[in-house]
Formats: C-alpha cells, structure tokens, sequence
C-alpha cells in the first residue's frame, strides 16, 4: 500500500508541477526559479524511491509478475516525468545569458550551478520539447519494453547439472558462477550447455539488441547527434580524449596479462586457456568463505583505511541491507541500489562462497558508502556518473582483495587470491574491451541494416580474438546474448566506464597507500564532489592528474602488471 501511495502522490505531483510549467516564461523571477529547482528535486527523490525498491523486487525474483506489472507502471510515471523535465529544461535554454547568471548566483542555487548549467547545455544539443516528450512516451512500450523483454526472457532461462548425484536446475546466473568451478570437466559441461541456451533463444536477443541499436541510433540522428559515444561520453562527465588515453594505456599492459594467461594454462595443464578457464582456480583457494565470515572480513579490512567506512558497512549489515542468498530466481549480476528519501541503499547479488563472490561483496558495498557520504546532499547533487560510480566501488574491492592476499595461509593460498586479483585485470582491460569493440563494430553494422545473429557472433568473437591478443582457445560467442549490460536502456555503451572506475580508483588506491591514513577524509571528499564536476575536474582537484594524458592511466595499468611479475614468480619452475 505505501508504494502505491507513494506512486499516487507521484503522478499528482506530476500533474500539478506540469500545469505550473504551462504558465512559467524565461523572465520568471528568482524566487519562481528557485521553487521550481526545488519542486524537481522533490519528485525526483520521491520517484527515486520508487524506482529502487520497483528493482529490488524484480531482482529477487524475475518470476515475480506482479513486480513486473509495478515496473510497467513506473516506466510510464518516469516518462510523465521526463516529459516536464523537458519542459523545464527548454525553459532554461531561452533565459537570457545575463539573467541565467544572476540565477546561478543566488544564495540558495550557488552550489547547483554545475548540475543546472549541464541540464541547459544537454537540452540545447536535443529536439524541441515536444518532440523530447514524444520520444519519452514513446520509449515506455518501445525502447525501455525491449529491454523488459529481454529481462524476462532471461528470467525463464534455466540450464540442468548433475551435482552431488542429483539433477539439479540452475538459473543463468547460478550457471556463471560454475565456470569458476576448480573441476575443468565441470567448467566445460556448464559453458557448453549454457552457449546451448542462449543459442536456442538467439534470435530473440538478436531481434531485441537490433531494436534497442535501431532505436538509438535513429533518436541520434534526429538530434544531430553523429558519434554514438556522444551520449555516453556526456553522461559519464569525460572527453574523448581521456577515453582514447585509458585505452591507449590498457592495449599497452595487455602483453603482460597475455603471458599471465599462458602461465595460468601451463598451470591447469592446458596448452592454451578458453574462455570457461578464466575463473579456473590455482593455487589454493582457501577454501569456502561462509558468507558471516565474508562480512567480517570486509568489516576488518576496510577499518584499516578508514574507521568511518568501516562503521556504515557494519551498520548496513546488521541492518540486512544485502541480500545475498544463492537461489533459484535471481536475476543474474550484482548491484546496489539507493533509497534517496530513507538515505539507505540495497545491495543485491548472488553470494557463492569464493574469494571473487568475497570481492564483489566489498564492491557494492563501496556504491554504498558513496551514496551514504551524499545522502544529505540536494538530489541533484547526488547525480554522479557511472564510470566515478565504478571508482567507489573497485577502490573497496581493492582494499578487500588486497587483505586478503596479505592474509593468506600459505603461499598457495596467496597465489589463489593473487589469482583472482588479475583475473579482475583481465576482465576489465581484455574483457571490458571486447565488449567496447564489439558495441562500436556493431552500430556501425546497424546503420547499414539489421544484423543476424550469425554475424553478431562473428563480431563477438572477433572484438574478443583482438581484446585478448588471441590468447584464448575457445571463446564466448554468444556474450552479445548473455551479458545483460548490452540491453540495459538506463546506459548506453555500459562497458567503458568499468575500466575508468577500476583504473581511476587503482590511482586513488596508490595515492592513499602513499599518504597513509590522512588520506581517508581527502577520499571522502573527492566522492562528495562525484557529482559536481567532469572527471577530468575531479582528477585534477583531488590527485593533480590530467587524465586526458596517457601518463596517469600508464602508472595505474603498472599496479596491474605488477601483480602479473609477481604471480609469474610465485610459479616459475
């Protein structure tokens, strides 16, 4: 009931803030304004709470019908929504220069003038208004349903194992947590019947990802927009420039993850690795970490660097703000999820036991402590990108892994997590790439027609024989299927912004092991600032760093290919 309530209030706020709109023009007075910023910042938190608890359901269980019909109803409240925001944001367009100034200077909208100036900027590169609106009706039962479909289909999907002398059915992302299975015959059997899967139903998702690119692409052209990494590169706050800097960096240290992945297949007894290899455990593992001792693990590690962080991970523990069981009918993948009107957040993934499963504990977490430190910031101050979004996070998980490395029983064991530590290397400099690759090739192949999917398997496999300097045996052709980020309508090209946030926090990282403990409140702060500047501003305020330069992105891919010198000592002959 309250949900709805809060759904209800919703669509009344709407509807009252739309017939204000009608009667604003752009010589309304400061006081007009300044009530209309405060209105949007209301039902933008309002909704916003909404939305997160709307995704909690439909993760827990993607059966949930009811929860689904929820996410239905809310896409067509968020479109309302989006609809005055444009409004509102033509309006800023047409104030004068002048008078736009004299607004950005009062008292209570000083420290809004970066999220403002970037709502007027972004409006003057669209459409007219009611042209942005009609597109925000239409995207409900378009753009956004494909992605829902995808969603559900996904949902249905299961593959059956024999485990324990039983058949037993896995849900897909039960099966992805198998390739990292310590018995290769086991690794093997899960790739092939989970390939199989997305095989049978590639010609749904081979339909639905040309839509989602059809649609985009033309939405582009309409806006005059030329590049399909405009909107993605806007939205992360980051030039081009930088992109082609950290790209530049991550092909350098890629030889070195290539002879950590021979030393890995020389280590399995293979002549080459596959792609269902790559999570293979060596070294020891350590055994299962029960999901209470992960928690305290976490806990300990991160009171290290800061006692603060520390107390709010223990708080959102206690207070079961996780939910991380090992079940049937999850949705596959991790993510955390802030509450803006209860200042909370939810975690949500998929605990399995394993040194990585302890690593992504730690990573959403740290989403949490980033959402925690703006909490009491206005909402649109609380807007940051994904790719800084990412920097929280990994910097977390390197805290974690890193503890845990130091921790280690036995030189087996260190090599084990050691292990894993790289492989989040080779996911975010190799994998990651493919995946950009593979989107940028396939646009381009879109704007001339649809595309099968035998040919999005081709462009698959070749963006991961070029990510990976082909060192891989076998490959995951059906990746464009799998992975649910290349359906995702919230983010376009969410591949990118992983390396960005692991590289940049890997800089954040070295920072603070060479300031020491001091340096916990200068990280604070540079997360309270997330949303208020482009991450070039940011890396220039808090590390002094031009990140459109290849220097700062080199010295971070060094901590990666220094853990590759050390795991190829640990296992010389």
């Amino acid at each position: 009931p309250q949900l709805h309530q809060q759904l209800d209030r919703g669509r009344a706020e709407i509807a009252g803030l739309r017939q204000k709109v009608k009667g604003l023009t752009p010589d309304l007075p400061v006081d007009e304004f300044r009530a209309l910023i405060q209105d949007m910042q209301d039902l933008q938190a309002n909704l916003g709470q909404c939305r997160a608890f709307i995704s909690c359901l439909t993760a827990q269980d993607v059966r949930d019908s009811q929860a689904r019909m929820l996410q239905g109803d809310f896409g067509q409240i968020s479109a309302s929504l989006a609809g005055v925001f444009t409004a509102i944001d033509h309006i800023f367009v047409e104030i004068p220069e002048e008078r736009w100034q004299a607004f950005l200077d009062d008292d209570g909208l000083q420290e809004l003038r970066f999220s403002l100036n970037e709502r007027r900027n972004v409006a003057r590169t669209k459409m007219p208004p009611e042209l942005e609106s009609l597109v925000t009706d239409l995207e409900v039962d378009g753009y956004h349903a494909w992605s829902h479909l995808y969603y559900t289909i996904v949902g249905e999907m299961s593959i059956e194992m024999q485990r324990d002398g039983e058949i037993q059915t896995l849900s897909m992302g039960q099966a992805a947590n198998l390739l990292s299975d310590p018995d290769p015959k086991v690794r093997h059997e899960v790739f092939c019947k989970y390939e199989d899967a997305w095989t049978k139903n590639e010609e749904l998702f081979a339909s639905t990802l040309n839509h989602l690119a059809g649609f985009r692409i033309n939405l582009y052209r309409n806006r005059n927009w030329d590049d399909v990494l405009y909107e993605p590169l806007q939205r992360n706050r980051m030039e081009r420039a930088t992109l082609e800097a950290m790209w530049a960096a991550v092909n350098g240290g890629k030889p070195y993850l290539a002879q950590y992945l021979q030393r890995k297949a020389e280590l399995l007894g293979l002549d080459q690795i596959a792609w269902y290899d790559l999570g293979a455990p060596v070294g020891e593992a350590g055994g299962e970490i029960p999901f209470a001792d992960a928690k305290t693990f976490v806990v300990d590690q991160l009171r290290k660097f800061s006692p603060a962080m520390a107390d709010f991970t223990l708080h959102a523990l206690e207070k079961r703000w996780v939910e991380a069981e090992n079940r049937g009918g999850k949705r596959p993948g991790a993510f955390c999820t802030s509450f803006p009107l209860s200042g909370e957040s939810r975690v949500f993934m998929t605990y399995s036991g394993t040194i990585s499963s302890l690593g992504t504990l730690a990573h959403e977490l740290g989403h949490a402590y980033h959402g925690h430190l703006l909490k009491d910031a206005p909402i649109f101050l609380r807007r940051y990108a994904m790719n800084v979004a990412e920097t929280a996070s990994t910097f977390s998980e390197l805290l974690v892994v890193d503890g845990a490395i130091r921790a280690a029983a036995s030189p087996g064991e260190r090599l084990g997590i050691l292990d894993d530590k790289i492989g989040r290397s080779v996911a975010f400099f190799m994998d990651i790439h493919s995946r950009f690759l593979f989107e940028t090739r396939f646009y381009e192949a879109r704007k001339r027609g649809m595309v099968s999917a035998a040919q999005l398997n081709e462009l698959m496999t070749q963006a991961q024989r070029d990510a990976f300097l082909g060192s891989l045996k076998e490959y995951h052709p059906h990746l464009w299927a799998s992975k649910l980020h290349f359906y995702s309508t919230g983010m376009p090209f969410y591949n990118f912004p992983y390396t960005f946030g692991y590289l940049f926090s890997a800089g954040v990282y070295a920072k603070a092991k060479e300031v020491g403990p001091s340096f916990a409140q200068s990280y604070a702060e540079l997360l309270r600032d997330t949303a208020k500047m482009s991450v070039e501003g940011l890396a220039q305020k808090h590390l002094g760093v031009d990140l459109t330069k290849t220097a700062f992105w080199e010295a971070a891919v060094r901590l990666a290919t220094d853990d590759v010198e050390e795991f190829l000592q640990l296992t010389q002959k």
